[in-house]
């Protein structure tokens, strides 16, 4: 009897028959040729799938390597698996290892007990390449949730433990690397010989960096690049975290079973807005401000911040008056264009940097000036007659995804600016091995804003992330090491609050729709937090900017 084969389709164009039980990495081998890195996971019928998996039937195939956003999502989870891998290796079993949060192009991390010197990163990156040479099987394996506590419980790992016992489903899913057992909420790649390229780099006797290929850059590991100022707000935030014991999903989920998270809300907030009350006070001390320059990636809370910074400015006797960056447009058909030939609404050269900088010279002399309003259906700047002038307490403040870039205020001495980066720099993550992405909260902020404000699904605002994260990286964070100060702006409650809203958002994107495995990825990330009503989030929190209900929008 010959042997059963079934169809499989590539990418909906070619089609090649195997025999049935073949698995996805054998498949893979067929395809490897179209891709220039090896390929990491497969989507089967736009089911994001491990390439251990056989295929049993006819089915549509799509492969991803680490230049994609799945594949990246893969290989850095590996990577980081990795190095716990290499840490036991070479400290002992009960050493454990910290995966703080994301920073440059990389995680940070910290080993229990050890200071971390320039010899430990490079014994760590030496075992890493050793395991990558021995090419260990990350193994997936479905267990009974409570027979994963117990095994936890054994090793201490009460991390896990506490991690799981928020989680509703009966089976799990571990992996093994050699002898050791994780969990992930994502996929792992099938060995760790495809998990060739990164680098350990020490930042001080507290930590190190574990850096890998980017989308952006994924042909090789580039070096780590420190920027001290978001670092130290991180360990901040760490810091208070430590303080209030509120580290992981499961402390956050103890605090909200307790009935606790009314106290955590109003800490969260007071500290919140005790940052904007020490930037107040720097700013009152230098009588020579006269222009204020905010930025921050997509949904990072820019409004809310700069009105509750007003309203601390004008309580020391010092107003600001807003200047839009939108109203300063070139007229649509003047608008540059990207290298696809479409209009780049984010290039710098959107905004007339002539007109904007005489009127910031003109202002900052003193001089009475019309500004201008930009017409968004016609695509043209008008005269109004909306005049502005600033008096002897008044300052300017810009806030824009180009603030930062000096381009845009050119005319203005550097002494007279006082620069704000803004960001949600999580620091809230599933156990000690999973951190929670900064983009993956600005994403959720921003699907529920999108749906609110603008009627869109969180299927369209899916699609459009990658060309706004392009738009970031090249307006916003080269510049985040040249400014004054950063603003936290990440509440340690708020995942709770966004997964109410935002769950059914990622549960009415199709099955079908070439987002779906990242809704998927977000649905099975808001499991490990319990939802939190907003009936005591206050109205000018900057999360009413993305949930509603905010004061500042009357």
């Amino acid at each position: 009897m010959s042997e059963k084969t079934i169809k499989v389709t590539y990418h909906q164009l070619e089609v090649k028959e195997f025999p049935v039980g073949t698995t996805l990495k054998q498949i893979s081998k067929s395809f490897q040729h179209y891709y220039d890195y090896d390929i990491l996971v497969a989507k089967v019928d736009n089911d994001i799938t491990e390439l251990c998996e056989p295929i049993t039937k006819k089915c549509n195939i799509e492969f991803y390597d680490r230049s994609s956003t799945l594949g990246y999502n893969v290989y850095s989870s590996s990577a980081i698996f990795m190095m716990t891998l290499a840490v036991k290796h070479l400290y002992g079993e009960e050493t454990e290892v910290f995966v703080d949060h994301s920073i440059d192009l990389g995680v940070f991390c910290r080993i229990e007990g050890v200071e971390i010197t320039n010899d430990v990163v490079a014994q760590i990156e030496n075992e890493m390449h050793q395991i990558c040479k021995d090419d260990y099987l990350y193994k997936k394996m479905s267990v009974s949730r409570v027979d994963a506590i117990q095994y936890y419980k054994k090793k201490k790992r009460f991390d896990k433990v506490r991690a799981l016992k928020y989680i509703s489903n009966t089976y799990v899913n571990l992996y093994r690397l050699d002898d050791l057992y994780d969990y992930f909420y994502v996929k792992l790649a099938y060995s760790t010989r495809q998990i060739n390229d990164f680098k350990v780099t020490m930042v001080d006797s507290r930590g190190f960096v574990l850096s890998f290929p980017t989308i952006l850059n994924p042909e090789c590991t580039l070096d780590y690049t420190h920027h001290e100022k978001v670092f130290e707000e991180f360990q901040n935030y760490n810091e208070l975290c430590n303080k209030i014991s509120v580290n992981l999903a499961s402390d956050l989920n103890q605090v909200v079973s307790s009935a606790k998270v009314d106290d955590l809300i109003r800490l969260a907030e007071a500290n919140y807005d005790t940052q904007l009350v020490r930037i107040a006070d720097k700013i009152t001390d230098r009588p020579n401000t006269k222009l204020i320059l905010l930025a921050g990636p997509s949904s990072s809370g820019k409004t809310t911040t700069a009105k509750k910074l007003t309203t601390f400015l004008r309580s020391r006797g010092l107003n600001l008056i807003q200047l839009s960056t939108d109203d300063y447009f070139v007229n649509k058909e003047d608008t540059p264009k990207d290298e696809k030939g479409e209009y780049d609404f984010e290039s710098l050269y959107t905004v007339d940097l002539n007109l904007f900088n005489k009127h910031l010279s003109q202002l900052l002399e003193g001089k009475r000036v019309e500004v201008p309003s930009y017409n968004f259906v016609t695509g043209k700047r008008e005269y109004r007659g909306h005049f502005v002038k600033l008096g002897p307490n008044d300052m300017l403040i810009v806030e824009g995804i180009h603030a930062l870039n000096d381009i845009l205020t050119l005319s203005v001495d550097r002494r007279y600016k006082y620069k704000i980066y803004i960001s949600p720099l999580v620091q809230l993550n599933i156990d000690n091995h999973c951190h929670v992405h900064t983009s993956d909260l600005r994403k959720l902020r921003r699907i529920i804003r999108d749906s609110r404000t603008r009627g869109y699904t969180a299927s369209q605002t899916l699609h459009m992330w990658d060309s706004v994260e392009k738009g970031e990286r090249r307006n916003i964070y080269p510049y985040q090491d040249e400014v004054d100060v950063v603003i936290n702006s990440s509440l340690v409650y708020e995942i709770g609050v966004l997964k109410v809203y935002v769950e059914p958002l990622l549960f009415c994107v199709d099955e079908q729709d070439s987002v779906y495995p990242e809704a998927l990825r977000l649905i099975n990330f808001l499991r490990n937090f319990l939802p939190i009503p907003s009936d005591e989030v206050p109205n000018d929190s900057v999360l009413r900017e993305f949930i509603g209900g905010s004061c500042f929008e009357k």
